[in-house]
């Protein structure tokens, strides 16, 4: 198996843990801008790439398009097929692979994605497929945290934790800079960029990450496996993070500056 099969199939498991459909909800403004800014109209192919638990997937079916959400973790595509059934929405979902998309060339109108493609572990394979599958003139929408921003910091912090990734493996930050995005998307997409904030806002910042911790796969599976000396200093290190959105009441807020990419296939 090669590095980068290696590190997909460890994804696959640390993203089907934990109950990430829950933390999804606390980024329901970014879906929200996200399928906004790419204004779905009725009867159109749409793909929402590394589509989690549906969320994106839910608003443009909502809006007429004929969406087909693809995701590596086969639990959240599970998650997703539940809800799409319980809300009555009529959505392909399928376990797949961002670098590799099992969809025939230009057969999507749209694609999407919100915090997933970034995590592909090779960029340039995800550009080429993010081109493949859109027809000339269709349109691209994803987000990506800013390395700058609080969960760039945090995602920063957390890999110092984690082994380090096979050599060519781009970190998720790298789709938060304008001129990374140019560099990767710029021939085959005309681009337009836009800095967002999305607010999180929650009693307290112990409260933030006791929610968390559990929820998010990859943390729960670092939590469940790094020796106890290490837990305990990613715990440590974790807490110190969440208590820089401390208020002066004690209330917790983190304002996650995000970069929104929206492009035309050339």
């Amino acid at each position: 198996m090669s590095d980068f099969a290696e590190l997909k199939q460890r994804a696959a498991v640390a993203w089907s843990a934990g109950a990430f459909e829950e933390v999804a909800e606390s980024i329901g403004d970014v879906h929200a801008a996200l399928v906004e800014a790419l204004a779905p109209q009725p009867g159109e192919r749409w793909l929402d790439i590394a589509c989690g638990a549906g969320n994106v997937a839910e608003l443009a079916a909502g809006a007429g398009a004929r969406v087909t959400g693809i995701d590596i973790a086969p639990r959240l595509i599970d998650v997703a097929k539940e809800r799409a059934a319980t809300g009555g929405y009529e959505i392909d979902y399928r376990v797949g692979d961002a670098e590799n998309l099992d969809v025939t060339d230009a057969s999507f109108d749209v694609a999407s994605s919100s915090f997933g493609m970034i995590f592909g572990p090779d960029h340039d394979a995800v550009a080429r497929e993010v081109a493949r599958v859109l027809r000339l003139g269709g349109r691209l929408g994803f987000t990506a945290w800013t390395p700058e921003g609080t969960i760039g910091e945090m995602l920063a912090t957390f890999a110092t934790f984690q082994p380090p990734p096979p050599s060519g493996a781009g970190s998720p930050l790298m789709w938060g800079r304008e001129e990374y995005v140019r560099d990767k998307l710029g021939d085959a997409f005309e681009l337009s960029f836009e800095r967002r904030i999305s607010r999180l806002e929650d009693e307290s910042p112990e409260h933030a990450w006791e929610f968390f911790a559990p929820r998010f796969g990859p943390v729960k599976v670092m939590l469940e496996n790094l020796p106890s000396e290490r837990r305990d200093d990613f715990e440590r290190v974790a807490r110190a993070h969440w208590e820089k959105g401390r208020q002066a009441d004690g209330t917790y807020l983190d304002e996650r500056e995000y970069l929104l990419v929206t492009g035309t296939r050339r």
